[in-house]
């Protein structure tokens, strides 16, 4: 069995090092690591196919099938992203506030390190390359634990990851990999304080509650999402078409993906047949409140059902959509702030006391106005991209990005100076 102890300590002694680095040089490792992505790509998609098999054979969802397969497109994308936090600027050493007191002593708060990050995340092998490409841009010292399904694309991805930090005469040891699947090296990870600064779980709800009852760590979760759409009285409907087909198909099996569409009772007549009959083009199924069902023609077939007692509190992570008649902007919050798991949610309007007043009002991490829920992701937001998103209100919300893993210091210049 590995010794988690001694991977923590490993990546601890790392991280004071890396504080240390030039962005040059962890540029330098990042160019590296996408040239070695391009140039290994049959041999990552050879070692991913047997997780790929083995997930059909334990029964995987095709979702997370999805999310576990890795194809030259994917591999490119994730090639491309790392070119692109290698274009942002460093947040390490910026200053974020300057003055001179009174009595002459010099303050800067400036930029810094989190320390040691460790990321506990499930099916998504891409994940391994974006957070360790943001940790190491960020300073940070990171130990990655990815789930058993994932464990030989997992495996491959890190040797190239530790390859690349040697070629840029880096310490490899800045990421690490908990390689065996064994959960109980989770829960002494999760014990880990004394070397780990933040844990970031990347799941279901199940690992967030686990993670945030049993770590002695700083927990940040994020990452699952009932989102929503509510189709206003005002809204053009034919363009909200358009958004909400981008929302719910685009890539289902994510968390910005669409799971409810809320509709002004005023627009229900004419819009909700339009929907269906849009979306049914794309095998989209979906779950109506009783309301919705009140506004469909007999003609309908098993694809269109009543909703169930918790569909409205389901993130699906497939091709089913949620539909809601609300008498209007408040009723609409109303059902947001209950069942929302405050990702991103959005409103399609023209009234834009209405899109104000739903801005204000709903809490989520990212609140749109005639825009899908897809862009909130690192990449779209300009941020290169992201190792989760933050669904909290302490230290970040939204997609966690360079910035995001940092914290500051204060540093006091004087000249001799001591306090009366």
């Amino acid at each position: 069995m590995l010794n988690v102890e001694s991977i923590c300590k490993h990546a601890k002694q790392a991280s004071r090092s890396l504080a240390l680095i030039s962005t040059e040089k962890k540029d330098h490792a990042l160019t590296v690591l996408s040239e070695w992505l391009l140039a290994h790509q049959n041999e990552i998609i050879r070692e991913n196919e047997i997780d790929i098999r083995n997930g059909r054979a334990g029964g995987l969802s095709s979702a997370l099938i999805d999310r576990l397969t890795l194809t030259p497109t994917r591999i490119h994308g994730m090639s491309n992203d790392l070119r692109n936090v290698i274009n942002l600027p460093d947040p390490v050493g910026e200053v974020i506030e300057e003055k001179n007191l009174e009595n002459r002593l010099h303050l800067k708060k400036q930029r810094v390190p989190l320390g040691v990050l460790a990321v506990i995340y499930e099916s998504r092998p891409n994940v391994t390359i974006d957070v360790a490409s943001l940790a190491l841009k960020s300073g940070n010292a990171i130990i990655l634990r990815g789930g058993k399904e994932t464990i030989h694309s997992n495996r491959i991805l890190v040797d190239g990851i530790r390859a690349a930090l040697r070629t840029a005469n880096m310490d490899p040891d800045a990421v690490q990999f908990v390689s065996d699947p064994d959960r109980k090296l989770v829960e002494q990870l999760l014990t880990m304080y004394e070397y780990v600064d933040m844990l970031i779980p990347r799941g279901g709800a199940g690992l967030h509650n686990y993670c945030r009852k049993h770590s002695t760590i700083p927990v940040i979760t994020g990452g699952i999402g009932v989102c929503h759409l509510f189709v206003d009285e005002s809204a053009d409907q034919s363009r909200s078409l358009k958004v909400i087909q981008n929302a719910k198909i685009q890539r289902p099996t994510v968390c910005n993906a669409l799971d409810t569409v809320l509709v002004h009772k005023a627009a229900a007549t004419d819009f909700i047949p339009l929907l269906i009959d849009h979306l049914k083009k794309d095998d989209v199924a979906f779950r109506l409140d009783e309301k919705a069902m009140e506004f469909l023609p007999e003609k309908y077939d098993a694809e269109v059902r009543l909703a169930k007692e918790n569909d409205f509190d389901t993130e699906w992570l497939s091709l089913v959509l949620g539909v809601k008649v609300v008498d209007g902007i408040s009723d609409a919050l109303s059902h947001i702030s209950q069942h929302s798991t405050g990702h991103s949610d959005g409103i399609l309007t023209e009234n834009e006391e209405n899109a104000n007043r739903f801005t204000v009002e709903v809490d989520s991490a990212a609140v749109y106005v005639n825009a899908s829920t897809r862009f909130t992701d690192g990449s779209q937001f300009g941020l290169g991209a992201e190792v989760a998103i933050s669904t909290q209100r302490l230290h970040a919300r939204g997609p966690m990005a360079l910035r995001e893993l940092t914290t500051y210091k204060w540093v006091v210049r004087g000249k001799y100076h001591f306090r009366h």
